[in-house]
């Protein structure tokens, strides 16, 4: 009987062991601290459990010798991870939290061309959230069993910006009934035109690893068994130039003390679809890939940075040359990479910006420019000032060049989410505001407040110039304001005109001569003058 107790618990130890990792799947590393809890927790355990078989076994009751053993090793435990804890911190290795991230100085006209409008993302995630869910409620046969994910990845896809993010089970029994085919598309949404997309997989290819999964299929789960010491941060959703959707699963590096000092020294990439994986360095990472390293890492970076610059207790006390990021963030495109920008203040709490930096997502590269100005949210409210009225509320701005200018971009949206109108704050003096209905119309706006103003001597618009013959021209009605789609002879090209900033155009016959001042677009060229 004795023995069959002893067997039986040491059964249900191990069981309780095995439940415990499958569920909390930790990696097998010092450097986690789940890791040093599923110790501790199993050394109790075991404590308990022998002590208890000994007391069974006749030892006398006042014979504590297994419960002293296993929580001096329990408390030995713990002074080892509060003393590696301390020594992983910036109180004793600040300079070393510095160094984290190597920042270049920039220099703003070189590094960053003059916009471009058909690369920049004009809609923020929760606009691409608001457009995704819209895009599922139409489509019938899927809406019932799945949802959208909210992950809604930003990437470079064949040299433009755009959200991607894949679907989700609806339910628990939703998955029950699906799991075995998998996961059919995922949204994709193009962040300069707000085209929203379902990309439908083909059959026998759906998405059969992801967060939605229970078992063995979660992607978490899927990894640690394939990776058991590996540590994983914050896991993204992509697709390569084919269109093929991949886990981009970025490995953590410690390279301060036990805890301190993360870093990303891996990456792991792993096919949605067959499960397959592949670890590569950093510095041999696919050039498609964008997430390598979360915005929240690189912005915890730069305030490691810019923060203990002269050590710790400066940075608590003193706070000489401190500075930290501002609290928010968005995405620029550049060199088919993502870039995250943020702006630089200082530690005091005041309303302006020293500089602004800029953090490339897959290599880790930073750059700070000095460009004294407006802070984000201050700006904000600059141009949300201009459409009280209509009560609008701004997008965290982009930072862009116009005309040679710092210049802060938004979208300004209604209570339901949608886009509504576009502003430009310049970043020195953001009293200085241009709306639009269009971004073209807001640039232009812009550029001629900026000469009245004397701040910019740049041409009046920024685009290209064509001469023709009226073909055909044709009024349209879009959004309560009205255009005329002019195509001149010769040409397959349409030229958006809006009457509101050029009523002369309604003066102009086919078979009139015209000369249009323009901005390239995809479908349409928005003319920004008429000569």
């Amino acid at each position: 009987m004795k023995l069959k107790m002893k067997i039986l618990f040491s059964f249900l130890a191990v069981l309780a062991a095995c439940i415990y990792y499958y569920v909390a799947i930790p990696a097998v590393n010092i450097h986690s601290g789940s890791f040093w809890l599923f110790i501790i927790s199993l050394v109790i355990v075991l404590t308990l459990l022998i002590s208890a078989r000994g007391i069974r076994d006749g030892i006398p009751a006042g014979d504590i010798r297994p419960l002293k053993i296993g929580f001096a090793v329990v408390i030995l435990l713990l002074l080892v991870y509060g003393i590696g804890s301390v020594l992983s911190s910036p109180i004793v290795n600040a300079n070393k939290y510095h160094r984290l991230l190597p920042v270049q100085e920039g220099t703003f006209t070189e590094d960053i061309a003059e916009v471009n409008y058909t690369e920049i993302p004009l809609l923020d995630k929760s606009s691409a959230t608001l457009l995704g869910n819209r895009k599922m409620g139409s489509l019938i046969d899927m809406v019932s069993q799945f949802e959208v994910s909210s992950l809604y990845t930003q990437i470079n896809y064949q040299n433009k910006p755009v959200r991607v993010t894949p679907l989700v089970y609806a339910s628990p029994i939703k998955w029950l009934t699906n799991m075995n085919e998998g996961i059919p598309a995922y949204i994709m949404i193009d962040m300069t035109t707000q085209d929203t997309e379902c990309i439908r997989l083909p059959e026998g290819s759906f998405i059969q690893y992801s967060q939605a999964e229970y078992f063995n299929r979660n992607i978490y789960r899927h990894l640690r068994f394939r990776y058991p010491t590996y540590i994983f941060d914050q896991l993204s959703f992509e697709i390569d130039e084919e269109g093929t959707p991949y886990w981009i699963c970025p490995v953590k590096k410690f390279n301060i003390g036990l805890f301190g000092g993360q870093t990303i020294g891996k990456v792991v990439l792993c096919n949605a679809i067959t499960g397959e994986t592949t670890c590569y360095e950093v510095d041999e990472c696919p050039q498609w890939v964008d997430s390598v390293y979360s915005a929240n890492l690189l912005i915890q970076l730069y305030d490691y940075y810019g923060l203990y610059i002269n050590g710790f207790f400066n940075s608590v006390l003193s706070q000489k040359g401190c500075l930290q990021t501002t609290d928010g963030y968005n995405y620029l495109a550049m060199e088919d990479d993502v870039w995250v920008y943020t702006g630089i203040t200082s530690v005091s709490g005041d309303e302006s910006n020293v500089g602004f930096v800029l953090m490339n997502q897959r290599t880790m590269e930073a750059k700070y420019y000095s460009c004294p100005g407006a802070e984000e949210y201050s700006a904000m409210n600059s141009a949300e000032g201009q459409v009280q009225n209509l009560g609008y509320h701004s997008t965290f701005p982009l930072l862009l060049n116009v005309a040679g200018e710092p210049t802060y971009f938004m979208a300004l949206k209604d209570d339901a989410g949608l886009v509504k109108k576009y502003a430009m704050v310049n970043i020195k003096k953001y009293q200085n505001v241009a709306i639009g209905d269009t971004v073209a119309e807001c640039e232009k706006a812009y550029i001629s407040l900026l000469k009245t103003n004397g701040i910019s001597t740049g041409p009046a618009a920024v685009g290209e110039t064509v001469t023709g013959t009226i073909e055909t021209s044709a009024p349209v009605v879009l959004e309560g304001n009205t255009h005329y789609y002019v195509v001149l002879a010769g040409q397959d090209i349409i030229y958006d005109v809006l009457v509101s900033e050029f009523p002369q155009i309604v003066r102009y016959k086919e078979g009139g001569q015209v000369t249009f001042e323009y901005i390239t677009g995809e479908e349409l060229h928005t003319v920004t003058g008429i000569q």
